[in-house]
């Protein structure tokens, strides 16, 4: 018998099979704010890991999802000559290989920044990340091949709502099934007191890597499923607001309260849409309804906090 987290992942798969399966009766506008909300939520949820749960505070995570967007891109666009052959012509598998290796490289930069960077704690890691982050989009915007500052055009429409949400329900899958297991307690324990933890034995630096990684994985594959359904990126909407957007939905939701950050993140993005209607003050409106939910809701929209070692310790375990 399947656990219930197993039976709502499927669940949520065979959903996403459905609205894709409806999606052409869509209108175009509302499947791009669909699309939005499902790769929000993935940056959301994996960079709640590394926030929320991990007690970190990272201000690069655009920069790992245009890792993953420029890798998976460039891999359907100039080097689909040469892979397309190899898997028979089928393009949903040149797809998933694409999101594979995004997801990888960008796990590959979360190591090369986590290791020399996690030692260090608040705000200094924080400039750490920030820094990470306006790294690449200089370096992307430098380099011909990919398009510079023009920005990388022709990229084969190839999400969809299965893809989109798929890849939501996946993450939320794995980040809750890490977190809630006997060795994803540690993750807790060096958010809940870091010297506590390393006075028990947990190795903190690692813990706060591996985070790191995954965290990093997940966002590189939500950067190429946006890659495939917009066809076009360029440096700029990887910068450091798009980092600050992604923040806002974790705190906003709650630090280490998954469920609160997928409504974030869904809400967040349709607020956003909705104050088009404003013009120019869009953005306006925007920071002042932000500032006054955050000095309403300092602890984030809703009551669900991140629990504790012991409020862990007593939940019932996944792989019970």
């Amino acid at each position: 018998m399947l656990p219930a987290s197993q039976w709502g992942l499927l669940a949520a798969l065979c959903a996403s099979a459905l609205l894709s399966w409806f999606a052409p009766a869509f209108n175009p506008y509302f499947l791009d704010v669909a699309v939005s909300c499902g790769i929000n939520v993935t940056l959301a949820v994996s960079l709640n890991l590394i926030n929320g749960y991990t007690g970190q505070f990272s201000l690069g995570h655009a920069g790992f999802m245009a890792v993953g967007a420029y890798t998976a891109a460039m891999l359907t666009t100039a080097a689909a000559g040469l892979l397309l052959p190899l898997f028979g012509g089928h393009t949903a598998l040149l797809f998933l290989m694409a999101l594979l290796a995004g997801g990888l490289a960008a796990a590959l930069a979360g190591l090369l920044v986590g290791v020399p960077s996690l030692r260090l704690k608040g705000d200094y890691l924080a400039i750490v990340t920030l820094g990470f982050g306006e790294i690449i989009r200089v370096i992307l915007q430098n380099i011909d091949a990919v398009g510079g500052s023009r920005g990388l055009i022709g990229i084969p429409d190839y999400s969809n709502l299965f893809a989109t949400f798929g890849l939501a329900a996946v993450t939320v899958y794995v980040v809750w099934a890490l977190v809630s297991s006997s060795y994803g307690r540690g993750f807790i324990a060096v958010a809940d007191d870091e010297i506590a933890a390393e006075a028990v034995g947990i190795n903190s630096t690692r813990y706060k890597i591996r985070a790191f990684v995954v965290g990093a994985f997940f966002a590189g594959v939500a950067g190429g499923v946006y890659a495939h359904f917009k066809q076009y990126i360029a440096p700029q909407g990887f910068g450091f607001d798009k980092s600050i957007e992604i923040v806002v939905m974790v705190i906003l939701g709650g630090m280490g309260n998954m469920f609160g950050v997928i409504l974030a993140a869904v809400l967040l993005t349709v607020l956003t849409e909705t104050l088009r209607q404003f013009g120019d003050f869009r953005m306006i409106v925007y920071a002042l309804l932000i500032i006054v939910l955050m000095i309403a809701r300092p602890q984030g929209l809703f009551r669900w906090q991140r629990r504790s070692v012991r409020a862990a310790a007593d939940a019932p375990r996944e792989d019970a």
